[in-house]
C-alpha cells in the first residue's frame, strides 16, 4: 500500500549572524526559527546576556523552555533551583514554573532558547517593537504578557540573586 504523498517540510537556512535583532529591556533577542519554519513545533531565539542583566521573574503558561549556554556564564532559577551554567550548559525551565535568567559572570554571555511549542517568538518581537520605540507603557506590558500567558512574579528570594551577583533589577512590573 502506498500511502499520499506528503512534501516535506520547508528547507530554512540561517546562516552564522543573521536574523532579526531586538532588545527585550534586559537582555536582547535574536531571531532565528519561527514556529512558521518548524510547523509550529518549536520557535529558536538566541538571548545576548550584558553584564548585570536579569530577566523579570515569570512563568509561562502555554510552553516549555530548552536553553543553552553558549558564551559567560548564566544563572538559572527556576521553581526552588538555582544553578550556574558556562558555555556548553543545558537547562530545561518547564511550564508553569516561575523562572528568572541573569548574566553570573563579568563577561557578556549568550545562551540559545528552543521554545516549544513556537508562537512566545512572536510575544518577543511585540516587546522589542515598544522597547524600540522607549519605555514601554506598563499596561501595554501586561496586555501584552496576558495575550501569551505570561504571568511575572516577585519571589522572596529574587533580592538575595540581585545582591549576590551584583545585577541590575530588570524593568518592568514591581
Amino acid at each position: 500500500m502506498s500511502s499520499p504523498s506528503v512534501p516535506p517540510p520547508p528547507l530554512t537556512v540561517v546562516q552564522p549572524g543573521t536574523g532579526d535583532e531586538g532588545f527585550l529591556g534586559s537582555i536582547g533577542v535574536a531571531f532565528k526559527l519561527w514556529g512558521s519554519d518548524t510547523g509550529g513545533a518549536v520557535s529558536v531565539v538566541e538571548h545576548p546576556f550584558p553584564v548585570g542583566a536579569l530577566v523579570p521573574p515569570h512563568l509561562h503558561t502555554r510552553e516549555d523552555e530548552y536553553s543553552i549556554v553558549t558564551e559567560g556564564e548564566i544563572g538559572f532559577r527556576s521553581g526552588d533551583r538555582e544553578v550556574v551554567l558556562g558555555s556548553g550548559g543545558y537547562i530545561t525551565k518547564p511550564r508553569g514554573e516561575l523562572h528568572t535568567m541573569w548574566n553570573a559572570g563579568s563577561t557578556p554571555a549568550r545562551m540559545i532558547e528552543i521554545i516549544s511549542p513556537a508562537g512566545f517568538e512572536h510575544c518577543f518581537r511585540e516587546i522589542a517593537e515598544m522597547t524600540a520605540a522607549g519605555q514601554p507603557d506598563p499596561a501595554a506590558v501586561a496586555e501584552l504578557a496576558h495575550r501569551y500567558g505570561l504571568e511575572f512574579g516577585q519571589p522572596d528570594w529574587l533580592p538575595g540573586v540581585i545582591e549576590r551577583y551584583g545585577l541590575t533589577p530588570p524593568p518592568g512590573p514591581e
